[in-house]
């Protein structure tokens, strides 16, 4: 690639409007020296607009459990005190039918929030609502496309406080997902949660199990945020992989002075 093509790969990366394969590109300029980590803006923030990948047939296995907990869910409904009709969820999409569920929770916690003798139904109400969010999160985080994973990552920040399954997905998706921009979104949906114990000690794991030198500068970057001095033994393991770039390990060796 051309200088003038890697200048405006940079700017389009910058501005939030690289697509998958102008990232992995931009990646591979970084492995080979060619491209320097301080032409890249701040490495932990996502753009929305990433990923514009089409979608894969989803597995019959996830949808059929999907739907068989929406039902549930309509189940539970019908034996609360309001009377409207829920929709037919075996004839909609799952992402069209979870903005319905959402849609319609939020008519009806308004409506029982003006009710003061129901205002335990609302309590009720807003459990279910957070424990479908969590199981529509997971299962889109099931999915081949790279897009639903990436809005299963942002429903988290919906969650007024994730349970333990949610952040061990999470950390599965740091550890294991296939593409760069859903790790780098994961990483930044456990910031919330990095205070707990085991996230944090999972976290420092994940630092040397990492190939991407984005992820592997975003995580530096995190453990300077926090002051995290565990994390420099897993740190100087980059710096021995022959794999890591020479201006990634700059990074590192720059956060890892920060630490020590």
């Amino acid at each position: 690639m051309e200088k003038k093509g890697v200048e405006e790969l940079i700017a389009k990366y910058n501005e939030g409007l690289a697509d998958p394969a102008e990232i992995n590109e931009l990646e591979r300029l970084i492995e080979e020296g060619r491209v320097p980590l301080t032409a890249l803006g701040n490495l932990s923030q996502l753009d929305d607009k990433v990923m514009a990948a089409p979608d894969a047939q989803p597995s019959m296995e996830v949808d059929n459990r999907f739907y068989a907990m929406l039902k549930e869910e309509q189940r539970k409904a019908s034996k609360g005190s309001l009377s409207f009709q829920w929709p037919q969820w075996n004839l909609l999409a799952p992402r069209l039918a979870f903005a319905t569920v959402l849609l319609i929770a939020g008519f009806a916690t308004g409506y029982l929030w003006n009710r003061p003798q129901e205002k335990s139904d609302v309590v009720s109400l807003t459990k279910e609502v957070t424990d479908l969010k969590e199981m529509v999160m997971l299962s889109l985080l099931e999915k081949e496309s790279a897009t639903d994973r990436l809005k299963a990552v942002s429903l988290t920040s919906e969650m007024s406080q994730a349970s333990k399954k949610v952040t061990e997905a999470l950390i599965k998706t740091l550890n294991e997902d296939g593409n760069v921009n859903v790790r780098l979104a994961a990483l930044d949906a456990l910031r919330p949660y990095v205070r707990e114990s085991n996230v944090r000690e999972a976290i420092i794991r994940s630092i040397a199990s990492q190939s991407s030198p984005m992820v592997q500068v975003a995580l530096a970057e995190l453990m300077v945020e926090l002051q995290e001095k565990k994390s420099v033994k897993e740190l100087r393991k980059l710096l021995e992989e022959e794999a890591t770039p020479k201006d990634v390990k700059q990074r590192i060796e720059e956060s890892i002075q920060v630490l020590i």
